[in-house]
């Protein structure tokens, strides 16, 4: 195995067909080491390459890689060869990769159904990724995806667009530092449980830190989108039953493996019954697609033991959703299942920037511990809510330390509309900018505990 290869060496260059660049850059992959694209250039490529273990890819500077149609539309630019396999890759490095999307915006999941990242890993450990950019993301691609990982280094993202920036599945020790994301979509999207579609394996995203983040407003006038800075989600299933009945994206545990229902989003229900007990791919029983997605089972899925830092959050929408779906698209939590109670979420030097009034944070699932450290505000309300899917929210405390309001007039700041949930909310030297400003509790059809520094 070769130490440095520079990708030119197999044919990898501007003047190259996107087919002809594909095949030199997969060849040059296939050795492994540290491959590097040197000279300066658009480089076309019309098909997904794939990376394997200890295999650093670095891209110079002027370095861009434009997606092209000359054998039919492909999702990822580059994948990690384990995806196909589930078997782990290690230590994989990518620097300074730049990404025209140009237009080629597809799920095909011709490699991984639920994959569909222009820059996708599934079972990989040890990956970092540095210096990505791409500033023309669709309405269907994420810009990175990573499912089923562990110690994964982020640094330095500038991702613009329509779709997710970065999109997490299921794993654990993870770092994501220094991103400006401009998209109509999520920014940073931890689903520990999504859609059929939305990742391929469910479980829990735990040990983490994101931090130094700037969420921009696609224009001064233009601040819509149908996401969050950062969506947290959670969810829930059950063992399967005769006679269940099921809906898109509803998952079961049977004989040791999780099967998904792979269905269209028009809110159709379907009984089951006959139990999913196949090894793998896609079976029909009873007018239901069972997908078989994983054979380590659990119950549960959220996030637990992350810290956000130093957010600035400018478009005016939701900071952070601490999130259950339930829609035509998904069902997080399936009635009758296990809680799925998300854990230990630490907000530090957070920064309303907007002056809309919009929630900084709202929760729709069982939250054990919030806790917000100097953080600036504005009119910046924190909502509990539940959406039907469950009777026990279980309690949820909330720190609040050193936190500034700038707001002006009266902000209903912590509003619980949830049926008997309690909440507990203690706060130390934290300030209000403007003496005649006011903070009201709401405590709905709930109970909400205070001891506040501030009224």
């Amino acid at each position: 195995m070769q130490t440095f290869i520079d990708a030119a060496t197999y044919g990898f260059s501007p003047e190259a067909t996107g087919l002809k660049n594909a095949e030199a850059l997969q060849q040059a992959l296939d050795e492994g080491g540290t491959i590097t694209v040197s000279r300066p250039g658009t480089y076309k490529l019309a098909r997904t390459v794939y990376i394997g273990s200890y295999t650093t890819l670095v891209f110079g500077n002027q370095v861009f890689v434009h997606k092209t149609d000359e054998e039919g539309p492909f999702s990822h630019v580059i994948l990690n060869k384990g995806a196909l396999t589930k078997i782990y890759d290690e230590h994989i490095t990518i620097e300074n990769l730049h990404i025209h999307v140009n237009g080629m915006d597809v799920r095909t999941f011709s490699d991984v159904f639920g994959l569909h990242g222009q820059l996708a890993f599934f079972y990989v450990k040890d990956l970092r990724i540095e210096r990505f950019r791409c500033m023309d993301l669709g309405k269907m691609q994420y810009g990175i995806q990573i499912c089923t990982f562990e110690d994964l280094h982020i640094r330095d993202v500038i991702i613009k667009g329509d779709k997710d920036g970065v999109h997490l599945g299921r794993g654990k020790r993870f770092h994501i530092i220094n991103g400006i994301f401009e998209t109509y979509d999520d920014a940073v999207a931890l689903n520990a449980h999504d859609y059929d579609v939305g990742n391929p394996e469910l479980g829990w995203i735990e040990d983490g830190v994101v931090e130094n983040c700037h969420d921009l407003a696609r224009s001064f006038t233009n601040n819509d989108g149908v996401g969050y800075f950062c969506r947290i989600l959670a969810g829930a299933w059950r063992d399967w039953e005769p006679e269940m009945k099921v809906q898109k994206s509803d998952t079961v545990v049977s004989k040791g493996r999780l099967y998904r229902v792979k269905a269209c989003p028009d809110a159709a229900v379907y009984v089951s019954y006959t139990q999913p007990v196949h090894k793998q791919g896609i079976v029909e029983l009873d007018g239901i697609q069972w997908a078989m997605i994983q054979e380590d089972v659990t119950y549960t899925a959220g996030v637990r033991n992350v810290t956000f830092r130093d957010i600035y959050l400018r478009k005016a929408r939701i900071g952070f959703s601490i999130h259950f779906d339930n829609d035509r698209f998904s069902r997080s939590y399936y009635p009758g299942s296990p809680v799925p109670g998300q854990e230990q979420l630490v907000f530090e030097n957070i920064r309303v920037l907007h002056d809309h009034k919009v929630p900084f944070l709202s929760a729709n699932t069982p939250i054990d511990r919030i806790t917000l450290l100097h953080c600036s505000f504005r009119n910046s309300p924190i909502t509990i809510h539940g959406n039907g899917a469950m009777e026990d929210y279980r309690p949820t405390f909330i720190s609040v330390i050193g936190c500034i309001f700038n707001h002006e007039g009266t902000l209903e700041w912590i509003e619980n509309s949830v049926a008997n949930k309690r909440i507990k909310v203690k706060a130390y030297a934290s300030v209000k900018m403007n003496d005649a400003a006011t903070l009201q509790i709401v405590p709905g059809p709930g109970m909400i505990e205070v001891d506040l520094d501030i009224y």
